[in-house]
């Protein structure tokens, strides 16, 4: 048997990341959380392999979502990435290749199987 595999949730908002973690841990993922960017990085520095980063562009502090995508690409490049953003609207030239965007308010369903997309292309399945 495999282990399941590990996505990250990076999201400021608690009801927002708990939302969503709930989901992900019902749909057979190992699911970690980070409230912020910095966060992330410790945690993808302290657990390896993390599958999959899905990560709010609007952070608490100078580093975003955006930035932190950008980052897991190049220090992480086999870490599949999936951004969010309410607020604003991100181009594609705005991610690394290979990252999916979803605008505020998703659809659960449309995250997960999204997320079971990048990671069957990787080998990994829930």
């Amino acid at each position: 048997m495999t282990a399941a595999p590990a996505v990250l949730v990076v999201e400021d908002e608690a009801f927002l990341r708990l939302d969503i973690v709930d989901s992900l841990n019902e749909d057979g993922f190992h699911v970690l959380e980070a409230g912020d960017a910095y966060e992330a990085i410790a945690t993808l520095e302290s657990r390896q392999p993390i599958d999959l980063v899905f990560t709010d562009v609007e952070m608490p502090s100078e580093l975003d979502g955006l930035a932190l995508a950008k980052l897991v690409a190049e220090r992480w490049p086999s870490t599949r990435i999936i951004v969010t953003s309410g607020r604003r609207a991100v181009e594609i030239t705005d991610i690394p290749d290979g990252t999916v965007f979803f605008s505020k308010p998703y659809r659960h369903v449309e995250i997960i199987m999204s997320m079971r997309e990048m990671l069957a292309s990787a080998g990994k399945q829930p």
